[in-house]
């Protein structure tokens, strides 16, 4: 367990899978939580769960394509909690499965708009914040789609690579101002996106854990616990990093 008693964090993509598990470790690890989601009755579910287990934590219902949502997010952060000490820019959709000429344009923007553009729009707004503040610490949610590339996922392959690229961008324009910046890079993992592809197309999904060394799919908690572990100071010699948590997928 990591002290963060007095420490404020926001997770996006809260409501549910990895964001969630995060929130969940935050606030057990003493943090208090602005839970960040489009998803209203799930992430306020988020939050009850937290304060069941005498944790702290708000909800806000949040677009990470709006620059505005975003600036009201970090808000709520300063305004209820008095800083921001941690980001873990999560939120996250996969789109449609099309072949790369196939693929609507609309669906395109949308994958990039949420997983990247969001994670722009979160630095944009987080970063300001703790640099006042005097430090802190940002993780963003790439995927093994961010070091391989995919069939009839190419928005989706685009955007976890640009995360990265990101990333470490913006681990070299801040890390010696006291903000470390890292992505983290889930393989095939049990959440609801998971979920609805193993619904769509049960072989792919069959496929991936047949070729994941470990030989089953990861936990939530397994990706959660590893953002909360980047914003901690056992990770304090750690900037710019995207740590793959695939269960040896990549490593083939």
């Amino acid at each position: 367990m990591t002290d963060f008693d007095g420490k404020t964090a926001i997770v996006t993509g809260a409501s549910g899978g990895i964001g969630e598990a995060a929130a969940k470790r935050f606030a057990a690890d003493g943090a208090s939580v602005v839970v960040a989601d489009l998803k209203v009755e799930e992430g306020e579910a988020t939050v009850a769960d937290i304060e069941d287990t005498d944790g702290e934590a708000t909800f806000v219902e949040t677009d990470v394509t709006d620059p505005a949502d975003v600036g009201a997010m970090v808000d709520v952060a300063v305004d209820t909690y008095g800083g921001l000490d941690f980001a873990f820019n999560n939120a996250g959709i996969e789109g449609e499965r099309e072949a790369t000429a196939d693929q609507p344009v609309d669906n395109f923007e949308r994958v990039i708009g949420v997983n990247l553009k969001g994670v722009f729009l979160g630095m944009r707004a987080e970063i300001p914040v703790m640099l006042d503040d005097g430090g802190g610490a940002v993780v963003n949610t790439s995927s093994i789609a961010g070091r391989l590339g995919f069939p009839d996922i190419s928005p989706y392959v685009a955007s976890k690579w640009g995360v990265i690229g990101l990333t470490k961008t913006a681990a070299l324009e801040y890390s010696g101002e006291g903000v470390r910046v890292n992505a983290v890079c889930p393989g095939v993992i049990d959440t609801p996106m998971v979920a609805q592809s193993r619904e769509e197309d049960p072989e792919s999904i069959d496929g991936a854990v047949a070729a994941t060394p470990i030989g089953r799919i990861g936990e939530p908690e397994e990706i959660g616990d590893a953002a909360v572990w980047l914003c901690s100071e056992d990770a304090s010699f750690v900037t710019g990093e995207a740590m793959t948590i695939d269960g040896g997928y990549t490593s083939q």
